[in-house]
This record gives structure tokens, sequence and C-alpha cells, in this order.
């Protein structure tokens, strides 16, 4: 066994106020007794095998306070043990995905820390990063610091897209590789990132040290489509300490930790804090084009529409949308301005039997069966009505109208998310899901959703929608 005891190190400084123009979205300076756990409203803790995480760690995450403590000093430390060859550490994270950059805003993410400071510290991999909500990588990843094997440097990344290869080099991501980092393991210095969306096509995220820019990625180097299901949402806040892995092995060209890596280093935190600012113009959170929607009208054209369906009206990814009926002007007039500067285009939902967006659920004159409140379409070889109803829908004439008469028709179902084709992820449980004009929303998990269709935005919760998935944490899609 082994006896920790805990040494006070009196705090560098509180975490800094918002600048100006800015506003503190969360916060935590770590204040409270020695050997205690950090705060539960703010951290969870995040357990099991390293090697579960999928990238070759070898450590035990645990929730012990002698891998993860408070130092009674107003800092945090997070200590790697060796006891036996076995090895422990720690890993906390946001208990929700709860930061993220407004439409036409910024979100800065910063904390002070002082890196690991190990006699031999082979092996060691101390992050302080981002992590979005459901699938990795295409819902994003954001590492604000690294450092491997207490080489005293520093590296920011982001990881998107597919896995493997990709446009964002999974597993590796788009980083700014190893950069020195003088003093950084003997003292406490400042890691930030700001994403920046106050032009919402041509975002940034942007990394510092102490306050110098040190490295840039864009939304034009991976796309506007994989950007946007990265990062265009919020995303947790996590701290950890991993021991051995494929970036300190891919370093030393070796195989980490190895039998004289010293024991007992720990990551020493001394404030995390998150700030956006307001966005722009209406702030409205715009979606990807969902699926391959046929063009209608070009723009100051006229959108004829036979029934009633969603328009979209945008270009180069960001669109606001209307459900209308009959035909409309294609004009910034009717759905305000998505992309300033740009021509743009009025689009008509897929109809069905697009395979990528609708799925078939009953023939003429029998029962379409669902949970929840779903958009279902009515007809056959291209003229189609739809409905927005709950729990199931008998598919004829006197529910829907006859869209083709004389023709046997079928009813069909958008397909569930995540299928980004034709779904975009809006918000984390408890939050707010954007967005102008009316939408399908789904909200769950793990092949369970309910869905309802808003106009203006949703609170993304049970209240609203039910509990398709209950005990699990859940998410909305827009459509």
């Amino acid at each position: 066994m082994y006896a920790v005891t805990f040494t006070a190190t009196a705090a560098q400084a509180a975490a800094p106020g918002p600048p100006s123009g800015w506003t503190t979205v969360f916060s935590d300076d770590f204040n409270g007794p020695a050997g205690s756990a950090p705060s539960s409203a703010n951290w969870m803790f995040d357990t099991g095998a390293g090697s579960s995480f999928g990238t070759g760690e070898i450590e035990t995450m645990t929730n012990s306070t002698a891998n993860t403590h408070l130092d009674g000093g107003g800092n945090l430390d997070i200590t790697a043990l060796n006891n036996g060859g076995n090895w422990t550490s720690g890993r906390i994270q946001t208990p929700t995905a709860n930061v993220g950059a407004p439409a036409g805003g910024k979100l800065q993410v910063t904390a002070s820390i002082q890196q690991p400071d190990p006699g031999s510290g082979l092996g060691y991999w101390p992050a302080f990063w981002m992590l979005g909500p459901g699938q990795w990588p295409e819902n994003g990843e954001i590492d604000i610091m690294e450092d491997v094997n207490a080489l005293s440097q520093v590296a920011g990344t982001i990881h998107c897209g597919t896995y493997p290869g990709g446009v964002c080099n999974e597993g590796t991501g788009v980083g700014s590789g190893l950069r020195a980092c003088s003093g950084c393991q003997t003292g406490y210095h400042t890691y930030s990132m700001i994403l920046d969306r106050t032009n919402t096509s041509a975002e940034t995220i942007t990394w510092y040290l102490d306050g110098s820019q040190y490295f840039s990625v864009s939304e034009s180097q991976v796309g506007t489509s994989t950007w946007q299901a990265a990062f265009d949402h919020n995303l947790s806040i996590i701290l950890d300490l991993a021991m051995g892995g494929g970036f300190p092995n891919g370093v030393c060209g070796c195989t980490s930790p190895n039998g004289s890596t010293s024991s007992g280093a720990s990551m020493n935190v001394d404030y995390v804090a998150a700030y956006t600012t307001t966005g722009g113009g209406t702030g409205t959170s715009y979606q990807s084009l969902p699926g391959t929607w046929p063009q209608c009208a070009s723009e100051n054209g006229s959108c004829a529409v036979d029934g009633h369906k969603t328009v979209a009206f945008g270009a180069n990814g960001r669109f606001n949308y209307s459900t209308l009926g009959n035909s409309t002007a294609c004009t910034t007039g009717v759905f305000g301005d998505p992309i300033p500067g740009t021509v743009k285009a009025c689009y008509t939902e897929t109809p069905p039997p697009a395979a990528n967006t609708w799925t078939p659920c009953a023939t003429e004159n029998t029962t379409c069966s669902f949970a929840g409140v779903m958009t279902v379409a009515y007809g056959a070889n291209g003229a189609y009505n739809y409905a927005t109803l709950p729990n199931g829908a008998s598919c004829n004439n006197a529910t829907f109208g006859d869209p083709a008469s004389g023709s046997v028709k079928s009813c069909y179902v958008t397909g569930p998310p995540p299928s980004f084709t034709s779904w975009t992820s809006c918000a984390t449980e408890n939050s707010t899901c954007s967005f102008s004009g009316t939408h399908e929303v789904a909200y769950g998990a793990n092949g369970q959703y309910y869905y309802g269709s808003f106009s203006g935005g949703t609170a993304c919760g049970n209240t609203v929608f039910g509990d398709p998935v209950p005990g699990t944490a859940k998410l909305c899609y827009v459509q």
C-alpha cells in the first residue's frame, strides 16, 4: 500500500473575471479542504481502465482522493501512482456538455496549470481538453493542453469527422504538434482556446499559451458539414493525467511507462474558466441542408410547393427554414438572411422514398406505427401530403387528403438521428435547441427517439418530449 500526504500550495490566482464584452459561463477555483474531492456540482469522475478510452493508456482511472483531490490551497491535484506495477490516476469531466460558442459569438476556455514534474517522466500524459456529446470523432474534441513524457511542451489539437482517416486525419487529428513550453513543469501557466463563430461561414479555433497565440485551425480546412457537427454545439470540459498510450509511445518510439518512470507526480490546476460573447444578428443556429433536397427557386424567384412542405433558403451549408403550403417568394424578406453577401436559393424537402431521409411505414389504408411525434408523408409518384402526428397514423385520404388521385399510396416517416445526412445535433439534455423557422426535432439516444415539430427553438428535455430512454443522457437533433 502507499501513503498519501496533501501539501497545500498557495493558489496563484483566482479565476479571472470575464474580459470586457464577455460573460462567465463556467468557473472553478478549486477551493476546499485539503484531501477533499472537487465539487460534484462542477465535476464528475470518469473511472475505469484507461484501455477502454481507445488511446492505449495503461492506468486505471479512479474516484479516489489519493489520485484526485484539492490541496487546501486553492488548487486541484491529479496524481499518478504506481502500486506494484499497477498505475492509477484521475480523470474528471463536467457533468454535462456545458459550454459552447453561440452562433455569431465566441467561446473562450482557459485554465492555469502546472504540468507534472517527475524525476523520470516517460509515459506521463497530462491533458486539459473538451469533448462533444455523442459519437466520436464526428461530434468533436478540442485538446487545449497536452504534453507527454514530461518534456515541458504543449500541443493543441482538434478531432472531428470520421475514424480512421477522413478530413481530420483520425486518430491523430489536426494539431500544432508539440511546442516548447519553457517552465511549464515548474510553474503555473495559462492554456486557452477561443472558438470564434462571429463569421459563421468562416469559423476558427485558436490556441494560446500565456496569452500568446501559437496555433489556429479554420472551418475551411475540414469542410462546413464536418465542422458544424463537431463544434457548433456545447462540449464538456475534461482534466486528466493518463499514463502510457499512443501519444507518449509515438513520441518516444517505445512502450511507456517503464520500470524507471517515477510514481506520484501531479498535474496541478489553479482554476478553470469559460467565457462567451453574445451572438450577433438573430443568434440563429443554422444547420446544413438535410440530405439532398431539390432546388425549387433561385433567390428572388418563386418556390412552388404542393401540400405542406419545409423550404430551406440559403447557401454553403447555411440555411433558414419555414414550413409552407402552395408557393412562396424565395427572398430574405420571407426567410431572413442566413449568409449575407452570398447568392442563395430555395430548396424543398426531399420527397419519399429517398432512403437517406424517409422510411416506409405503411401502405394505404393500413396503420403507420411509431412512438412519440413524427412527420409522416403520404402519397406516391412524387406527390405527397405531410402531417406531424403523435403515436402512429392511419395511412389514408381521411387523414392526409389525396395528393395522388387514382394512385396506390404509402406512408413514410423520417429516419432517426444521428444520421447527419438528415439530422444535426442542436442541444444536450436540459439545454435549448435554437433555430429559426419550423423544424422537426428528435430527442433521445441509442436509436430511441421522440419527435416534435417546433417553431423558433425548443427546450431539450423530458418535460417537452417525454423520456424515450430512461436513465440515459439524451440529445436533441434538428432536421
